[in-house]
């Protein structure tokens, strides 16, 4: 039986819910206390098809203090999810202003996966009229830097709700593509870890190196 690892790494803005979101992959729950944010990673393991895969998840910190320290986390990653907050139009400008040439620099060619968090602010903000008075990013304004960015996948979710949970799992059973696949597992938060990850062959083969300078 074949094994093979898929690196999965979170960045993005403080404050964001990545860390929240990882909390609620691995625990099954989402966190009701106050989660610091930590470098760590953290695996499930799935099956696909007669291939067993290792999902490694690493947690990042995106405070300006751990430019230099952050990019150590990142060499032999596979897929890196790189997330905003739809309450925090900031953080979505630094997807293009920061994070997706952060990314780029040290690991080109590496997919990336754009992950909208908190989208359960939307709902929770009341009309119309507050929720444009909060600025709350869109999911057309979200598919649109999405693929200006020319980002593998754009997914929303909320690590509270779950909300937008999909059968991920079922996704890559059912892939018919022979150069692409999506990889997640069901019980993640909404989308979070449906990913798209290039291979040429069933070994999962690394043909950029990341740059850690």
């Amino acid at each position: 039986m074949k094994c093979n690892t898929i690196k999965f790494v979170l960045v993005g803005d403080d404050a964001v819910g990545k860390t929240c979101l990882l909390t609620s992959y691995t625990q099954k729950k989402f966190p009701t206390d106050y989660v610091p944010a930590v470098y760590g990673d953290h695996g499930e393991t799935v099956m696909v098809g007669e291939v067993t895969y290792t999902l490694g998840v690493f947690d990042t910190v995106g405070e300006e203090g751990y430019d230099r320290l952050r990019p150590l986390s990142y060499p032999q990653t596979d897929v890196f999810l790189i997330c905003f907050s739809v309450a925090m139009p900031a953080s979505f400008e630094n997807m293009r202003e920061k994070w997706f040439p952060e990314v780029h620099h040290y690991c080109p060619g590496v997919p990336r996966v754009i992950v909208a968090t908190q989208i359960d602010l939307r709902d929770d903000s009341g009309s119309e009229k507050t929720r444009q008075q909060l600025a709350l990013v869109t999911t057309a304004q979200g598919e649109k830097l999405a693929r200006k960015l020319k980002a593998a996948k754009y997914v929303e979710c909320s690590a509270k709700t779950h909300k937008g949970v999909k059968d991920a799992f079922d996704a890559v059973r059912n892939w018919k593509s022979p150069t692409l696949f999506v990889a997640g597992v069901d019980c993640c938060p909404p989308q979070a870890l449906a990913v798209a990850v290039k291979y040429q062959s069933p070994v999962i083969e690394r043909k950029t190196k990341c740059i850690v300078v």
